[in-house]
């Protein structure tokens, strides 16, 4: 961006300063570029600029230039604008062009004298030939110097391949190449005993591969692949690059090649990028300038100062400047310095106008002195130091070798290997060192087989390539992170892992890899010696076993599983337990029967002892109270083996209810082997197919085990009983009664990842062999990939790799052979149908219980009961009450006396006094209940009117009380748990009664209302 202004300046001063100079100006060169090398141009004007700003070389003199373009291929052209040049007067003459033009350029200078600098510059970045000699008449002075040193390259790469021990390669030249500057090299070489091939490279690379592919047959193909594993390639840096490119792209190379590249023009930038493109080892030679480290000491040359955006390495200009563009701003330095020497010698010879059309036309007479003047001379500049020799050629050229080693990181594993120089030839040694940790930049072809969980396919959108997981794909990419290779992944094209075909050929993964169209096989593939014979395997990153998939038995649903904690026994122990109980309870309290308090009613029956230890048991508690000790001393070891029973029957039921104990008939690959009853298969000329085979036939490894199973296998010749996929063979499972023997790995996974878990597996814990990567036979990679896969199993890298699709936590059983229900899940209906129909039976009998019971009561009902059903009330109890609630302590206490009297609440209703006295909140006539409420007040009245009616003698039957007894209506009654129920009204006797003293009523100790039943 930096080069507009500086042209602007240079115009301006060019057009204010120059033009006046130029007619006074002593010094003129003339310059003559190849049209398509606009930065030479650059470049020199810049030089001539940076001198005419230096007044100690020239002082007050100006350098004045004039520069013509010319075609390279029409040497025509360069003469018709060099005799131009002349005309205007030169003193010397600076071209870069190629051989062709320069060979005539060479002529018209020896003609006219003129001292001609030639800067010898290759078509299209290619590398440099050599130059035809140009005869000249003997005795005659060569007025051209070749300020680029000759063509060394021939000499440096022999010394390369020599030191690399290289007997075989190709060499790989480009259409702008001239082959004839390596005749020499295949010369040497050829007298060596090296085989070297040629091929050129058209302008359309890709069409040249395309074609290959077309042309070539597939063993040719592979022949072809292995002679590239050794190149040199004589290309432009942007050729290069796209042959690489393609090269790589259809992979026509492999990871273990080695090319060498050789070309004076190759930048850093370039170097990069070649290094980026390629695979495995690089090695590039060229030319190199010593320079000093120090930017003061690189950019001040004795008297001058070189221009900072040239000189600086760091600058963007510095780098990407061109060979030529180096040698032209030396020149330029040369002959300033040549000027600077003439003037100071007073040798000075001015330079008239030529002309070259002219026959009789003079040269320069002091062309002669000129050219003696340049040879002498020499400076340091931007190609270290430029000197000419007699016979006006540059010696001074150094070439560095530059190499990386197989793989390394893009554009920074680059190392300095070596250099080179006519002197001293090569200093430092070359040798072809091994794969390392370092795979960057690689791309691997790998072909790979469908197998779940180790190769799947993740995405597969239309138009794009396919994505790929599962384990093996896990551990491919975590030896890709680790090693920076790439790859590329396609299906085997029959879908087969491969076996050897009765022509000796290979099919499948494996026939890939031996034809060489892939570098690396992945997927579930197992190591076995057949196929160790043909490729090459890394070391086993997994463990393998012989499994097999089976069917689980369908969960059968028990209706009383609430049972199964307890066998039909206990419980017919516990059920008589209950009766024992029941009937020691009810004999221990017949023999001593308890005390109850005044007024309380005993029902120890034997109904109602069995009811108390049936509630107790089930932990629902009684109703009856037993405060003998010896019954007190049973229902505590009773409640003590009741809680235990409960207790145990609670944990055991959980259990039950969450685990089935179904035990099936095949547990292992024994019981599969004695059982012929379910048929089972394999994939058909797999490798477990021909373990099971070489197992039962070979005679120094026969196994009773493999012999039965290979029996069933074999069976009407393996058609019936194998599949041609896994996946057939998983279907033919789920489907049907078969067993699926296949890798045990494979199964597990199917296993885990099935939506009903409906499989489980048994298998061969022991595992007899692994599974590993395969490789071509004498891959390099085999041993780098098997020293990562160490290290990822002894850091436990590969476990991890393992729990992602083997987990531990998997809600399916793999080795329980019926179907169980998930681990914390909810109970089903099923598991508690039992429960719910013992509770539909119990609803049932009790409705049929009610039924009789109606009944019973009806048919009893219509009956007159008899006066022994009578219950009468303890009236002490109830007097007791009255004097609790109610006493005064002005007034007489009266009591009743302990004994007891025969009175009903219907005869207490009939009386006056108590109608009055009595306050009736409300009569429960449906549940043959009345409850009474009095208040203090009437307490007295009530007694004096209890007092007189008994005084009467409660003489019923006369008098103005009516006779409620004879009524057709009921009576109420106390019933054994306290309260009252009706029952039909029944003749009632006079009562007895003995009157007592007056009470004394306190009313103002109890001011509350009481209520009496």
């Amino acid at each position: 961006m930096k080069v507009v202004p500086v042209m602007m300046f240079l115009a301006i001063f060019w057009s204010q300063e120059w033009e006046p100079v130029f007619s006074d100006s002593i010094i003129h060169i003339g310059a003559i570029f190849d049209e398509s090398a606009r930065k030479d141009d650059e470049v020199f004007r810049m030089a001539v600029a940076d001198l005419n700003l230096n007044n100690e070389i020239l002082e007050t003199e100006k350098i004045t230039i004039s520069v013509e373009f010319v075609d390279g291929n029409n040497p025509f052209q360069a003469v018709q604008e060099a005799c131009e040049l002349m005309n205007r007067g030169i003193l010397a003459l600076v071209s870069s062009i190629g051989c062709m033009s320069a060979g005539s350029l060479q002529s018209l200078a020896d003609a006219m004298h003129i001292p001609h600098l030639f800067i010898q510059r290759a078509q299209a970045g290619s590398p440099r030939s050599p130059c035809p000699p140009t005869s000249h008449p003997h005795g005659s002075d060569d007025y051209t110097l070749y300020v680029r040193p000759q063509v060394y390259l021939n000499d440096v790469l022999l010394q390369v391949v020599s030191e690399y021990s290289w007997q075989k390669f190709i060499i790989f030249y480009d259409s702008e190449f001239d082959i004839r500057g390596i005749q020499d090299f295949l010369d040497r070489t050829s007298q060596q005993g090296m085989d070297v091939s040629l091929q050129k490279v058209e302008s359309n690379i890709n069409m040249m591969i395309t074609g290959m592919f077309h042309t070539m047959r597939t063993e040719e193909l592979h022949r072809y692949r292995d002679t590239l594993r050794r190149a040199v390639l004589f290309m432009s840096p942007a050729t290069a690059k796209v042959f690489i490119s393609e090269v790589v792209d259809t992979n026509l190379v492999a990871f273990d090649c080695h090319w060498i590249i050789i070309n004076e023009e190759i930048s850093d930038f370039d170097m990069q990028e070649l290094v980026m493109k390629s695979i495995g080892r690089l090695t590039l030679v060229r030319q190199s300038f010593p320079l000093s480290q120090n930017s003061t000491q690189r950019c001040v040359k004795h008297n001058h100062r070189i221009n900072t955006s040239l000189c600086d390495h760091k600058h963007a200009r510095a780098q990407q400047l061109e060979i030529t563009n180096r040698y032209i701003y030396d020149t330029v330095l040369l002959l300033a310095n040549t000027f600077h020497r003439k003037l100071e010698d007073r040798k000075w010879h001015s330079m008239a106008s030529l002309t070259c059309i002219r026959k009789n036309s003079k040269p320069w007479q002091g062309g002669k002195s000129m050219l003696d003047t340049v040879k002498k001379n020499g400076v340091s500049g931007l190609t270290s130091f430029l000197e000419f020799t007699d016979n006006g050629t540059n010696p001074n050229i150094f070439f560095e070798i530059l190499g990386t080693n197989y793989g390394e990181d893009r554009g920074r594993g680059v190392s300095k290997l070596a250099t080179w120089d006519p002197v001293h030839g090569l200093n430092g040694t070359l040798t072809d060192r091994r794969l390392e940790n370092n795979m960057r930049g690689v791309v691997l072809r790998i072909v790979t087989v469908l197998e779940e969980p180790f190769v799947m396919v993740s995405e597969n959108v239309l138009g794009k390539p396919k994505k790929y997981q599962g384990f093996s794909i896990d551990v491919l990419d975590a030896l890709s992170s680790f090693l920076g290779f790439k790859y590329d992944i396609y299906l085997a094209p029959d879908h087969k892992y491969g076996s050897q075909q009765p022509d000796g050929t290979w099919n499948g993964l494996i026939g890939e890899l031996v034809f060489k169209r892939a570098d690396v096989g992945l997927s579930a593939l197992t190591i076995t010696s057949e196929r160790e014979s043909v490729v090459d395997f890394t070391t086993r990153y997994m463990d393998y076993s012989v499994g097999v998939l089976l069917l689980k038995a369908e969960r059968t649903v028990d209706m009383f599983a609430c049972l199964a904690p307890f066998d039909l026994s206990l419980w017919a122990c516990l059920a008589g337990t209950v009766l024992l109980v029941g009937l020691l309870v009810y004999l221990l309290n017949w023999l001593n029967p308890p005390r109850l308090p005044m007024g309380s009613v005993s029902s120890s029956t034997l109904y109602n002892s069995m009811w108390f230890v049936y509630g107790s048991f089930v932990q629902q508690g009684g109703e009856v109270p037993y405060t003998t000790l010896a019954t007190r001393m049973m229902m505590g070891v009773w409640w003590l083996f009741a809680l235990i029973v409960i207790s145990s029957y609670t944990a055991n039921l959980a259990a039950f209810l969450t685990i089935t104990r179904i035990e099936n008939s095949i547990q292992s690959l024994q019981d599969l082997s004695k059982q012929t009853e379910l048929p089972y298969g394999t994939v058909l000329d797999s490798a477990v197919y021909d373990q099971v085979r070489s197992k039962a036939m070979n005679p120094f490894e026969r196994d009773p085990m493999y012999s039965q199973m290979w029996r069933m296998i074999n069976r009407t010749g393996g058609v019936d009983n194998n599949v041609e996929e896994s996946k057939e063979g998983i279907h033919k499972v789920k489907t049907g009664r078969f067993g699926f023997v296949w890798d045990a790995a494979v199964l597990e996974y199917v296993s885990v990842n099935d939506e009903d878990c409906s499989f489980y597996t048994v298998g061969n814990n022991a595992p007899d062999r692994g599974y590993g990567i395969a490789m071509q036979h004498g891959s390099p990679y085999r041993d780098i990939f098997s020293q990562r896969i160490l290290e990822l199993q002894q850091n436990g890298d590969m476990d991890i790799l393992k729990l992602k699709w083997w987990p531990r936590d998997s809600p399916c059983d793999l080795y329980s052979s019926v179907q169980t229900r998930p681990r914390g899940s909810a109970l089903d209906i099923p598991s508690f149908a039992g429960v719910f129909c013992v509770l539909a039976a119990g609803v049932v009998l009790s409705c049929l219980i009610a039924m009789v019971e109606s009944w019973w009561t009806r048919t009893k009902g219509s009956r007159v009961p008899s006066k022994e059903d009578d219950k009468e009330i303890d009236l002490e109890h109830l007097h007791r009450r009255v004097n609790s609630l109610c006493t005064e302590d002005d007034s007489p206490h009266k009591q009743f006396s302990t004994s007891s009297i025969d009175l009903t609440p219907l005869d207490m209703d009939s009386m006056p006094a108590a109608r009055q006295a009595l306050e009736q909140i409300s009569d429960f006539r449906n549940t043959h209940i009345t409850t009474t409420t009095f208040i203090p007040e009437q307490i007295q009245t009530l007694s004096r009117s209890l007092s007189a009616k008994a005084a009467a003698g409660f003489a019923f039957g006369g008098g103005g009380v009516p006779d409620h007894r004879t009524g057709g209506g009921p009576f109420r009654q106390r019933a054994p748990n306290g309260g009252f129920f009706r029952s039909p009204i029944k003749t009632m006797s006079s009562i007895p009664y003995q009157p007592t003293p007056q009470p004394n009523f306190g009313y103002g100790n109890d001011p509350d209302r009481g209520t009496s039943i």
